[in-house]
C-alpha cells in the first residue's frame, strides 16, 4: 500500500516521495515481465478460470432462466413467488461459489454480502418476502444471466490464443506428425485443399514458429484484460453494495469519532484533576495557612504567599498547556504555519517547518493535521534519538498532505502491522484511526535503523 502511495506521489515532484530505492525493494528478475509472464502463475489461474468459467456460467444460466421463467409463468397463482424466492435463494449459493473460484484463481477477495435480514415474523413466507425484497439477491439473478454470454466470448478467445499460441511455437518439435504426401515430399500444417500450400521447409517452420511466440506472449495480456471484465462484474454484482459498504464505514467512522472524543474527554478530565486541580487545591491550603500565621510570624507567611505565588505560575502554565492541548488559539488566528512553527519550536530536536497552502483547509481537517503533526514530533522528543527532522504539508488537488521525517533509529510500526518492534509505534493506530474516521490515510515507513517517514493524507474538506 505505501509503495503504491509514493509511487503515485512520486510524480507531482515532491521532495522524498517516489525515485529509486524508495519503499520496498522490487524483486529482481533475469527475464522482462513480457517473455516470463506465459509461465508465471497468474497466467495459469487466469486461464483455468477462464475455462471454467463456460461450464459454471452454463450451469448458472440454466437455473436461472428456468426458474425465473417458472416463477414468471405461475405468478398467476400463489406458487410463481416461491419459485422466484427459491430462484433468488439458489442465485445466491451460485454467488457464494463464484466468489471462491474468483479468490482462489484471480486473488480477488470480495466481501460476502449481508445475508437476507431475519423477518420479524417467523414462517415461510416472511422469508419469501425477504428474499424477494433483498436487492443483493436481484444483482445474483442478473449476474448469472449477463455471465453467460460473456462467459462464451471469453472462453473462445482464450482457448484459441491458447491453443494456436503455443501449437505455432512447438511446430518444430511435432510438424514430423503429419503424413507425406506421395509426390510431393512436404508435411502440410496448412492446406487449400489441393495439397498446394506447405509448411515443410526450414524457412517456413522457422516463421511458424515465430508467429507462435507472439501469439503466446500476446496471451497473457488478452487473458487479464478478459479477467479483468470478470473481476468488475464480481465484485460489482456479487460483493456488498457500495451503499451497504460506505454506511458501514460511516457507522464504523462514527464509532471511532465517538471513542475518540470520550478518550479525549477523559484525557482532559484526568489532567485537570491530576495537575490544575490538585495544585489549586493544594495552594488554597497554603493560602489559608499563610493567612493564619500572618499575624503571629509575618515573615513565615511571606515565605508562604511566594512560594503559592510559583504555584500559581506553574498551575497557570498548565492550564495554558492544556487548553493548547484542545485546540490551540495559534491555530484558530493564524492556520497550520504558525501552529506547527509553535509545535516545532518545543520539540527536543531542531525541526524545519514548510508548509506551502494557497488556502486553509476545513476548520476539522486543520485541527487533525495539527494534532498528528504534535503527535508525531512528540514521539520524536521522546523516542527516535534522532538529531533533525522536517514537517512539510502542502495541498494535491482537494487533499492535504503532510509528511513528518526524522533521522533517528527508526522501529516504527505501522497500524494495524501486528508487530512488536518498538512501543514507538503503539501511538500511530489511534492517529490512524482518527484519520479514517475523515477518509484519512497514515502510512509508515521505517526500517530499522532509520530514517523514519510518517505520511498523512487527509480530503482538503472534511
Amino acid at each position: 500500500m505505501a509503495t503504491e502511495y509514493e509511487q503515485g506521489y512520486g510524480r507531482l515532484g515532491r521532495p522524498g516521495f517516489g525515485g529509486a530505492g524508495d519503499g520496498e525493494p522490487e524483486r529482481r528478475h533475469l527475464l522482462p515481465a513480457g517473455l516470463r509472464a506465459p509461465f508465471e502463475g497468474r497466467t495459469w489461474r487466469e486461464f483455468g478460470y477462464l475455462m471454467l468459467s463456460l461450464p459454471v456460467s452454463i450451469l448458472m444460466f440454466t437455473f436461472a432462466v428456468t426458474m425465473l421463467s417458472l416463477g414468471a409463468g405461475l405468478l398467476i397463482t400463489f406458487l410463481g413467488i416461491p419459485v422466484l424466492a427459491a430462484a433468488l435463494a439458489g442465485c445466491r449459493g451460485l454467488g457464494a461459489l463464484e466468489r471462491a473460484r474468483a479468490r482462489a484463481l484471480l486473488r480477488l477477495d470480495v466481501a460476502d454480502p449481508k445475508p437476507v435480514r431475519r423477518p420479524e415474523r417467523r414462517g415461510a413466507l416472511s422469508w419469501v418476502t425477504a428474499l424477494l425484497r433483498s436487492g443483493t439477491s436481484w444483482r445474483h439473478l442478473v449476474y448469472a444471466i449477463v455471465h453467460f454470454p460473456w462467459a462464451v466470448f471469453a472462453f473462445s478467445v482464450a482457448i484459441s490464443f491458447w491453443a494456436y499460441g503455443w501449437a505455432m511455437l512447438t511446430y518444430p518439435l511435432w510438424q514430423w506428425v503429419f503424413p507425406m504426401y506421395v509426390g510431393v515430399g512436404g508435411l502440410q500444417l496448412y492446406g487449400d485443399g489441393t495439397h498446394s500450400v506447405y509448411l515443410d521447409n526450414p524457412f517456413e517452420i522457422t516463421v511458424t514458429a515465430l508467429v507462435g511466440l507472439l501469439i503466446t506472449l500476446a496471451t497473457p495480456w488478452i487473458l487479464r484484460a478478459l479477467t479483468t471484465v470478470d473481476r468488475l462484474l464480481v465484485s460489482g454484482l456479487l460483493g456488498p453494495s457500495r451503499l451497504a459498504t460506505r454506511v458501514v464505514e460511516l457507522e464504523s467512522d462514527r464509532g471511532v469519532v465517538v471513542d475518540t472524543a470520550a478518550a479525549d474527554l477523559r484525557r482532559i478530565e484526568r489532567d485537570l484533576h491530576d495537575g490544575a486541580q490538585a495544585r489549586l487545591v493544594a495552594l488554597a491550603m497554603d493560602l489559608g495557612l499563610a493567612k493564619e500565621k500572618l499575624a503571629q510570624d509575618p515573615e513565615a507567611a511571606a515565605r508562604m504567599v511566594d512560594e503559592a505565588h510559583g504555584e500559581v505560575k506553574t498551575a497557570l502554565q498548565e492550564l495554558r498547556d492544556l487548553a493548547r492541548g484542545i485546540h490551540p488559539a495559534v491555530l484558530t488566528d493564524r492556520g497550520l504555519d504558525a501552529a506547527l512553527s509553535a509545535v516545532a519550536s518545543r520539540c527536543t530536536v531542531p525541526v524545519q517547518v514548510d508548509v506551502d497552502l494557497p488556502s486553509r483547509p476545513a476548520p476539522a481537517i486543520e485541527g487533525i493535521a495539527y494534532f498528528t503533526v504534535s503527535e508525531l514530533l512528540q514521539n520524536i522528543s521522546k523516542h527516535a534519538q534522532a538529531t533533525r527532522a522536517t514537517v512539510d504539508v502542502w495541498r494535491v488537488e482537494d487533499r492535504l498532505l503532510l509528511q513528518v521525517t526524522d533521522d533517528g533509529t527508526g522501529g516504527a510500526t505501522a497500524p494495524g502491522s501486528g508487530s512488536a518492534a518498538g512501543a514507538r509505534g503503539s501511538g500511530l493506530a489511534g492517529l490512524a484511526e482518527r484519520m479514517d474516521a475523515v477518509d484519512g490515510i497514515l502510512l509508515v515507513d521505517s526500517p530499522p535503523g532509520g530514517p523514519t517517514r510518517v505520511t498523512a493524507e487527509l480530503p482538503w474538506r472534511g
